[in-house]
């Protein structure tokens, strides 16, 4: 059963709908109403079906309702519209462009844009989408693989709000022990912290410049030209070349800047609400699923994809309590293996260590080679260590090693490509195609076709790793499902045990301290289930490191 819930003008309709999405009865609520109509309806086992999770389950949430499942129109309406083209109509309310038109060659890491929060829409239009979807399933090449994505995407939605509602611990004392021990004591409103105050002090007279700011890229630029210093930017990766005393101090300032920057004191201010005496405070994360191109997760705000280890001893379970902590070693390559059913490459992922397995098949001399070796597959390297090493892969892995340089070859043609269970990547701009178009004319001259080329490269590693990543987007997404899934079998009430962070191919469970081996059985029996969820049993294994910790720092 299928119960859609619109928002109109304050007032929620909830719809019953049959298999042929006919509603059945109808029911008008005020939001006060929505808790106890979803608590009453539950126990059904309903698919939830709304315009946004993000905008209605945390009404839910905050009277301690959780349901089991949903369908979130807004974030399966951007995977139809490119799954099934000609499906949608013009731009609406529900289309989200997933690249920048403007920008022929974007990173995989990309935003998507116009990623506003759906609020009111009324039952007529639901509906009417909702329907819209299922047509639109019904013309894409492999439906029960989309599907099965919808369903995983619209989980993903779930957990998302179920951790920005739930927070992660975290130990305001700890946070401004480890900054303070680095930084120095907390300085007044627009002061340095006294450690970078010193380093400061130190770049300005190694550059024999008393009044430069090193915050400012543009004055330390500049300023390290003046000083005969030949750079084109300030970034780490051009400072480390460089042979001068001023190095050190200055990469020493970037560094910490960052953290001051990214995690100080004003961060945890802004986005850590203190605890009580026996409950740790918490850090909300702002999660957005299918947040860039390939179905990883963004945030909106707070940094919670890139906590540093520096202060990763603040993440700190509360009393009684425990953090699991799980991630999966080398899934991307793990990933490529089971999509190309490469039974060689599947035979060195038998292990927590898929590196090693290629170096004990004798494929190459080191691990260290081995990681070159793969991230240049991935990645379209053709130069250099990784190109050097290449040819190797190719002999050995020609299943693997063939489906990304297929996908290569078709985004270097302007196509498209599919992750496994089929999100499609975006078609080239326009910008990109007439480019391509000016090379092909006849009295097109060598700069057109040298731009053409290399813009061709460009998008050909863009949906290389795109099928990689987006699958590996995917599994982590089965995964969450398959740890939320069990961790909701074990208890109910307060003390559950429940996710509170996720990192691409990294989970924390915040557990009781009676049920972390529990925890760590289920996690490590949901990693087994996604990979035979998604690949029916292929012999790719994805090993777990899972850490029983009283803090994150120590599962390093």
């Amino acid at each position: 059963m299928e119960i859609l819930v619109a928002s109109e003008a304050g007032t929620l309709h909830a719809l019953a709908l049959d298999d042929d999405l006919a509603p059945t009865r109808t029911q008008r609520l005020d939001r006060s109403e929505f808790a106890a109509f979803a608590a009453s309806v539950e126990p059904e086992q309903p698919r939830w079906v709304w315009a946004d999770t993000a905008a209605l389950y945390p009404e839910l949430l905050r009277d301690d309702v959780r349901v089991q499942r949903c369908l979130d129109l807004r974030l399966c309406h951007v995977i139809l519209r490119h799954a099934a083209p000609g499906s949608f109509e013009g731009d609406d309310l529900w289309d989200s462009p997933v690249l920048a038109e403007a920008d022929p060659t974007p990173s995989l890491l990309d935003d998507l844009e116009d990623m506003a929060r759906l609020g009111d829409v009324g039952p007529e239009e639901l509906l009417a989408e909702r329907i819209r979807q299922r047509d639109a399933l019904g013309a894409v090449a492999d439906p029960g693989r989309v599907r099965f994505l919808l369903a995983a995407e619209s989980a993903g939605a779930l957990i998302a709000a179920e951790i920005a509602h739930d927070g992660l611990p975290w130990d305001l004392e700890a946070h401004d022990r480890i900054l303070t021990d680095v930084l120095g004591p907390r300085p007044r409103p627009g002061m340095r912290p006294k450690r970078l105050e010193e380093l400061a002090g130190i770049i300005q007279e190694r550059l024999s410049a008393p009044r430069l700011n090193p915050d400012s890229p543009v004055d330390l630029l500049r300023t390290l030209r003046r000083a005969g210093l030949d750079v084109k930017s300030t970034s780490k990766w051009e400072l480390q070349e460089l042979d001068h005393p001023v190095v050190e101090p200055l990469l020493e300032y970037k560094r910490l800047a960052r953290l001051l920057s990214a995690n100080g004191w004003t961060w945890m201010d802004s986005w850590v609400r203190p605890g009580t005496q026996d409950r740790r405070g918490r850090f909300f994360p702002d999660y957005v699923p299918g947040g860039v191109v390939t179905g990883r997760w963004a945030t909106s705000g707070g940094g919670a994809l890139q906590l540093p280890k520096q202060i990763r001893a603040a993440v700190r379970a509360d009393p009684g309590w425990k953090l699991v902590v799980a991630d999966v070693a080398q899934i991307e390559p793990r990933v490529l293996a089971a999509m190309s059913r490469d039974e060689a490459l599947a035979a060195a992922s038998r292990g927590t260590d898929l590196y090693q397995g290629l170096v004990d098949a004798g494929i190459v001399d080191t691990r260290a080679h081995a990681k070159v070796a793969m991230l240049g597959a991935l990645y379209g390297a053709t130069t250099g260590e990784a190109g050097h090493l290449m040819p190797r892969l190719l002999r050995a892995y020609p299943r693997a090693t063939g489906l990304v340089e297929d996908a290569a070859r078709t985004g270097e043609r302007g196509g498209v490509v599919r992750t496994w269970l089929g999100r499609t990547s975006p078609p080239p701009s326009a910008t990109w195609r007439e480019v391509q178009g000016l090379a092909t004319q006849p009295d097109a001259g060598e700069s057109a076709e040298r731009r053409a080329r290399q813009q061709a490269r460009d998008w050909g590693r863009f949906t290389r790793n795109f099928v990689v990543q987006g699958t590996a987007a995917e599994w982590a997404l089965v995964w969450m499902a398959e740890i939320r899934r069990r961790l909701t079998a074990m208890t109910n009430g307060a003390d559950r045990p429940h996710l509170v962070y996720f990192l691409h191919d990294e989970v924390i469970v915040h557990s009781p301290a009676d049920l972390v081996d529990d925890v760590a059985t289920a996690i490590r029996d949901a990693s087994a289930e996604a990979g035979r969820l998604l690949f029916t049993g292929f012999g790719v294994e994805f090993p777990l490191d899972v850490a029983i910790v009283e803090h994150y720092g120590e599962a390093e």
